[in-house]
């Protein structure tokens, strides 16, 4: 493999990795305050153990997210150095402010949350971690406005070879920033709700206590309403980022649609089989007019096909790159398959919610085993939407690292060797490998036989001489 594409390969292994914990830390942060809220208004102590309960699990992989989170930034300066020096000046005021506000805020009251019980009033101690969750969610607002540049670039001018802020509220207020972050969002909410789905799933088939049967029975409930909800949200901000991305970027919508020549009405592809060497399809079953349709929300308008597109950007970018330069992302295939996976796995998801509401209002939900077998195995759903998104979003953007700006081999740090690439590759699937390993193991270990305790995390308890020290200290 080539430099660039060992490169490409270990930035999406790390991001890939590291977004298996995002979206849950960000959604179970709202659900568990949702929880905390219910406890805190109606007295009732199973909101207080389902609380705990989902807390818990939460701790753990907000654990993990941070860890994994930590060596992207290493890798722009260490394999990305050429993109860091051009993007420079743009993305270290957004990402300042995560760190700097957002990540903060998080991590101070996310402490105060677990050592506050019992020792902060209740209301001061409920609005930890609302807290929380706000700096969850803002801090993915901060690294989105950041992406979101990637995808399309505003406020900015070119300056001696570099990208410079001229206008710090055009880069914030950026239309893709108003699409992508609440499609984000609601997808990590998603994964909250079938996160609990799946869970109290699992342990209402085996024989729970009462005390059980009330705490997961209602987080089931929670997790329904909120997984469906998330979802048709998502799928709703998704049909408007699709008609962004016709606008911005045509040519990640056409790859998205495995769409070779241009139409008008255009057809939406329900199952292909491409031949991406000749840039033509073998085999294409199709849907006549829906892609007009979804993009334009008529039956008429023409969508640009990917050699049409690249003959168009051969001649807009010959300047720079030559006339013969190719504009076409690789794997074509992987785009496609993606963007099916990504909504197949959502309407998915919005029916099994569907039929799992329905028996709950028919009052069959718990004696419907059949059903409550399935439900565990859907926690993967929102995982590979996820993840299948993002390929979609960064793979369909190839191949620009930044939207009509920069190529991604341009942005290579220009010391950089096979050798350290792969040592690194290994070494980073390795530790991230193990790390995964860890963080299900442990959240299998206390979803499956945690009684919802009053202990979040398993705190020592002073002895009579500790206590003697602390009252001579105070």
């Amino acid at each position: 493999m080539e430099i660039a594409d060992l490169a490409r390969l270990q930035f999406a292994s790390t991001t890939l990795f590291h977004f298996i914990f995002v979206p849950l830390t960000i959604g179970l942060a709202l659900v568990v305050a949702i929880m905390q809220t219910l406890y805190y208004r109606t007295g009732d102590e199973n909101y207080k153990r389902m609380t705990k309960f989902w807390g818990k699990l939460f701790l753990i992989n907000f654990a993990m997210g941070i860890v994994t989170g930590i060596v992207q930034e290493f890798q722009f300066g260490m394999a990305w150095s050429e993109y860091s020096r051009f993007v420079g000046d743009i993305f270290g005021a957004p990402l300042a402010i995560e760190a700097l506000m957002a990540f903060f805020i998080e991590s101070t009251f996310i402490g105060l949350w677990i050592f506050g019980w019992d020792r902060l009033s209740k209301p001061l101690h409920l609005a930890t971690i609302w807290m929380v969750a706000f700096g969850a969610t803002i801090s993915s607002l901060w690294i989105l406005i950041a992406n979101s540049w990637m995808q399309n670039p505003v406020g900015y001018e070119i300056v001696n070879g570099r990208a410079q802020m001229i206008d710090f509220g055009a880069i914030v207020t950026n239309p893709n920033v108003f699409l992508q972050f609440p499609h984000v969002i609601f997808g990590a909410f998603a994964t909250a709700g079938f996160f609990l789905i799946a869970i109290s799933a699992y342990r209402l088939a085996r024989q729970p206590t009462d005390d059980e049967r009330i705490m997961f029975t209602r987080s089931m409930r929670i997790g329904l309403v909120f997984g469906l909800s998330a979802v048709m949200l998502t799928m709703f901000v998704g049909h408007y980022a699709g008609q962004f991305m016709l606008e911005k970027q045509p040519m990640k919508l056409a790859a998205a649609e495995g769409l070779w020549e241009t139409e008008s009405p255009a057809a939406l592809s329900f199952f292909q089989v491409g031949d991406e060497a000749s840039r033509t399809d073998v085999i294409n079953i199709r849907i006549p007019s829906l892609l007009t349709l979804l993009t334009y929300d008529s039956f008429e308008g023409m969508v640009p096909g990917i050699n049409d597109l690249n003959a168009h950007y051969q001649q807009q970018f010959a300047h720079a790159y030559g006339p013969d330069a190719d504009y076409v992302p690789p794997m074509i295939w992987l785009i496609y398959w993606s963007f099916r996976a990504m909504v197949g796995f959502g309407i998915f998801m919005s029916i099994a919610a569907m039929i799992g509401i329905y028996l709950w209002w028919r009052g069959t939900l718990l004696e419907s085993p059949r059903f409550l077998a399935v439900l565990p195995f859907l926690i993967v759903l929102p995982y590979v939407a996820n993840a299948t998104g993002w390929i979609l979003t960064e793979l369909g953007r190839q191949p620009w690292i930044v939207q009509g700006l920069m190529k991604t081999e341009e942005g290579i740090s220009p010391n950089l060797t096979v050798t350290d690439l792969w040592i690194t590759l290994i070494g980073f699937t390795l530790v991230y490998g193990s790390l995964s390993v860890a963080n299900f193991y442990l959240l299998w270990k206390f979803a499956t036989k945690s009684q919802g305790g009053d202990d979040l995390l398993p705190l020592p308890k002073p002895s009579d001489e500790d206590q003697a020290q602390l009252d001579v200290a105070y």
